[in-house]
């Protein structure tokens, strides 16, 4: 350790009060971090790119320190799906703080980790009140049984108005207008479960019907439109 002449000529004057770092809530209880391994959590983080052109929702289930489980949902930009097929492979199984440091390919994903370390950290993460934390897989579990992303994707133009494309209820397949040509419903397929049936042994065109359904007042809808055509 180097120091300046002129702190070496200071006389020592003692610290007196230090009760050490504030604790913070981790899976019920409330710890004071000193080192990786005292960091527990589960917890999301959002992250950007540079030209913002796409964006990731990172998922981490942390236990002691060791990143146990991650999700890593991509939206916007195709190279960040082959991203994210990387950072999956690369984040579980290191410290928070190796992967704060690691190169996790996407700009957008390395933010989301930045995001989200600060978040669970400082404690406050999702699962900081929740006894024992949150079982691993349950990263899984916020995709639903479908095991598809939360996904809205809707398109307007002001001489044309709005289109709803995709929904969390799957791929927006028709839009249900009223008189005023106001949207009040309309129908999807939820590509989840259409894939769940073929797996089961339907084929393609019943797996279709099985997994459409509509939403709103779609039944009283006096025209309907195809959002990608008309």
């Amino acid at each position: 350790m180097i120091y300046t002449k002129k702190v070496e000529d200071m006389c020592k004057v003692h610290q007196d009060v230090h009760h050490g770092c504030a604790p913070i809530p981790e899976e019920a209880k409330w710890v004071q971090a000193k080192e990786v391994k005292d960091i527990s959590g589960f917890t999301h983080g959002i992250g950007w790119c540079a030209p913002q052109q796409g964006c990731c929702k990172l998922s981490l289930n942390v236990k002691e320190g060791i990143i146990q489980e991650a999700l890593v949902e991509t939206i916007g930009c195709s190279g960040m799906t082959q991203s994210a097929a990387m950072a999956g492979e690369i984040l579980p199984g290191l410290t928070v703080l190796e992967a704060l440091n690691t190169d996790l390919v996407c700009d957008a994903i390395n933010t989301a980790m930045r995001e989200l370390f600060l978040q669970i950290v400082y404690g406050r993460s999702q699962s900081a009140f929740s006894e024992g934390g949150l079982a691993i897989g349950a990263g899984l579990e916020d995709l639903g049984k479908g095991f598809r992303s939360q996904v809205g994707t809707i398109y307007g133009t002001l001489d044309k108005g709005p289109r709803y494309l995709e929904m969390t209820d799957g791929y927006i397949t028709d839009l249900g207008l009223d008189a005023d040509d106001n949207i009040i419903g309309y129908k999807f397929v939820n590509f989840g479960k259409m894939m769940d049936f073929i797996k089961a042994g339907d084929d393609a065109n019943t797996a279709l019907e099985k997994a459409k359904g509509q939403y709103g007042r779609f039944d009283d809808a006096v025209k309907v439109i195809d959002p990608r055509k008309q």
